[in-house]
């Protein structure tokens, strides 16, 4: 019935459903539309229009001058920002804070995404030659090389850093969101594996008291939070290395997955899983951290990442029930989901190592 156009017709004149037809109508155009949506926002962020209004309401004449655009360019930047929320009416002829704009305020890790964005339009260019595997050399793949195991072992710290800094002006916010829905008081060393610059580590340190912890992550990125805990005068210590290739350190008890497995293929992350199982000691904890597809307000994270990833070149999201068959084939038990505030973000499973008894 949807798809006849007559019954849309239909629907869009009787009074009891035309509310409906008009909403879904709206939709669809906005799915037609969100490209150039996601433009205007991305020029709002390059051109730092969010943190000029941040000062104040101003007029266009005064904004064009900030922004450094002619006039006509900046009157039509405002008004599209309007429409979208981003930005507010404040009378005749000055605009403020919209209320999706303030929250790009002193808000790096969605402002540096955003303006990482473009490498992605670039790469989603023809989409259905992606989908068929006919752009093999993405530029996204080139930006995160550790999809790649030669890439990995050639990576040097030059190659690092960019990547290295955008997940690290995000971690702080999934780092809170994490440590609120499981707080670590109870255990005594955390090993944090693929911990990029050790946001999560030091995190977990400020609001734990007495813990010490581990991260372990490729060489020219473990050399970039070990220089951080040494700044920070952190207990923790940084070990370099490939975690399909060499052994996790071991001596923890819990040991962290924030934003690894999504990464990687299904054999690829069930080996990590397995990696952390055997670097557990009986009754450890596994704590795994990531966007999940499928989860209940948050379904167009799944869309987003599915073909993020899929630029990527490796990767998918998963849902709650595929991640608790992995961790069941890896040898964890009594597998629990822990709430968190922001879905959106992150969603969190922790999962036992089985403790074995002598009958």
């Amino acid at each position: 019935m949807l798809a006849s156009a007559g019954f849309r017709r239909w629907a869009a004149a009787f009074p009891l459903t035309r509310p409906v037809a008009r909403r879904r109508a709206a939709a669809l155009f906005d799915l037609s539309a969100g490209f150039v949506y996601s433009q205007i926002l991305l020029a709002c962020v390059e051109l730092d229009l969010f943190s000029v209004l941040a000062q104040g309401p101003q007029t266009a004449t005064a904004l064009a001058r900030r922004i450094g655009l002619p006039l006509p360019a900046t009157q039509r930047l405002l008004d599209a920002a309007t429409a979208l929320g981003l930005v507010a009416r404040r009378g005749a002829d000055r605009f403020g804070l919209g209320a999706l704009g303030a929250a790009l305020v002193d808000n790096p890790a969605v402002a540096g995404m955003i303006a990482h964005h473009p490498m992605l339009y670039r790469d989603l260019a023809d989409p259905v030659a992606l989908l068929r595997g006919e752009c093999p050399d993405t530029e996204l793949a080139r930006y995160w090389p550790y999809g790649d195991a030669g890439a990995r072992a050639r990576l040097a710290p030059a190659e690092a850093a960019p990547y290295s800094a955008l997940m690290a002006a995000s971690q702080a916010l999934i780092a809170e969101e994490v440590l609120d829905a499981v707080p670590l008081r109870r255990h005594r060393c955390l090993l944090d594996v693929g911990g990029g610059d050790g946001g999560f580590v030091a995190a977990a340190l400020c609001r734990t008291l007495g813990l010490r912890a581990i991260l372990f992550d490729l060489p020219a990125v473990a050399a970039r939070a070990r220089q951080r805990f040494e700044a920070e005068r952190l207990s923790a210590t940084a070990v370099g290395g490939d975690f399909l290739a060499d052994p996790l350190p071991s001596g923890a008890d819990v040991v962290s997955l924030v934003r690894v497995l999504h990464d990687h293929d299904d054999d690829v992350a069930l080996a990590i899983l397995c990696a952390a199982r055997r670097a557990l000691p009986a009754g450890g904890t596994l704590l795994l951290a990531e966007p999940m597809a499928e989860t209940r307000g948050a379904a167009p994270v799944g869309a987003y990442f599915g073909f993020y990833l899929l630029a990527m070149g490796h990767g998918r999201p998963r849902s709650r029930r595929e991640l608790a068959a992995m961790l069941r084939r890896s040898g964890f038990e009594r597998i629990r989901q822990r709430p968190t505030s922001t879905p959106l973000l992150t969603s969190v499973l922790t999962a036992r190592v089985p403790i074995v008894t002598v009958g």
